[in-house]
């Protein structure tokens, strides 16, 4: 097992360079783990998109503690100051769950970063670009408008979303807790997405964590998040999040050809084993495998057009870790 070990962490520093981290493990138990020069399990690291699914995380959580009480609840009910834009017909129908499968219309065509996140109320300027004309039910992946979901976990938990995450779901975990990171211009932007080791979340300037991307995390970290959906939401005998909202999340809720989406979890194409994933920028990502009972946790920096994990996962890890049973 030691040669299967070591050929695939020659594959990975050949032909995917940026992999800072990764470990795989099989029944709880660690199968894998490379790490790149200077880097380790506890070594930070943003994880872009991945953010998506941890905050779909949340999301279980405030519905098993009845913060939220299902996702059919309409946006609007969470922001009850809110004024509509006159002629706005669409925003006062859309549910959790719409923005949730990515399936809410936006009043954009290309993703409206400067404005988000040059302005000071990220969720009231991803609200403002909510709705408009088109139909709700028609899968459109977005990033910065997605900021509405954590103005919806902050108002209805009462707190910030890094403070409800440190201590509903990180705490139980043995994870560290997170502090909010703020980046004041597009120079700390850029700095912070192409490799940024600082523990936090960023949030907005009224101290909102951002729900698209933004989580600086450790692979360590993410390997006992997946796990905790492998294990259906138990943790030492606690229940984190149900079962039922983990078996939702990670089932179809939207389309687009032949991307399958959940509630900000991907499933994988074309497996019959029901895995899934949370895909970020740059080749950050976490799989499941429920069948197999196997995770994997890739925490990588960021370059553009990195070589796709996906791959990665379905033709070399997990028919390794399966073969090692």
């Amino acid at each position: 097992m030691h040669d299967i070990n070591e050929s695939i962490k020659q594959l990975i520093s050949t032909q995917y360079p940026n992999i800072k981290g990764l470990i795989a493990t099989r029944h709880g138990e660690v199968a894998l783990e490379y790490f790149a020069s200077g880097f380790s399990n506890q070594t930070s690291i943003h994880i872009s998109s991945v953010t998506k699914s941890i905050i779909s995380m949340l999301f279980g959580v405030a519905l098993e503690q009845g913060h939220i009480k299902n996702v059919e609840q309409r946006v609007l009910d969470f922001f009850p100051d809110y004024s509509l834009k006159r002629g706005e017909k669409t925003l006062p129908h859309l549910r959790l769950k719409d923005l949730l499968s990515m399936t809410a219309p936006y009043k954009f065509r290309s993703e409206p970063y400067t404005r988000v996140y040059s302005s000071y109320d990220w969720t009231l300027a991803s609200l403002d670009l909510l709705g408009g004309k088109g139909e709700i039910g028609l899968f459109k992946y977005t990033t910065p408008a997605l900021h509405v979901l954590s103005g919806v976990l902050s108002n209805a938990t009462g707190q910030k979303v890094a403070d409800y995450a440190n201590h509903q779901l990180f705490a139980p975990l043995g994870i560290d807790p997170v502090k909010n990171i703020t980046l004041s211009d597009r120079q700390q932007h850029l700095e912070f997405t192409r490799g940024t080791t600082e523990r936090g979340w960023v949030a907005d300037p009224c101290g909102v964590n951002a729900a698209g991307w933004g989580l600086v995390l450790s692979t360590l970290d993410l390997i006992k998040l997946a796990n905790l959906y492998l294990a259906n939401g138990l943790w030492d005998g606690q229940r984190l999040l149900s079962s039922s909202w983990i078996q939702q999340s990670t089932s179809e809720q939207s389309r687009s050809g032949e991307r399958r989406y959940g509630y900000l979890w991907w499933l994988m194409p074309h497996m019959s084993n029901n895995c899934y994933c949370a895909l970020g920028d740059g080749g950050n990502a976490l799989f499941v495998s429920p069948n197999d009972g196997v995770v994997v946790a890739i925490t990588s920096h960021f370059m553009p057009r990195p070589k796709n994990r996906v791959t990665l996962f379905t033709e070399h890890l997990l028919p390794m870790l399966v073969s090692k049973s």
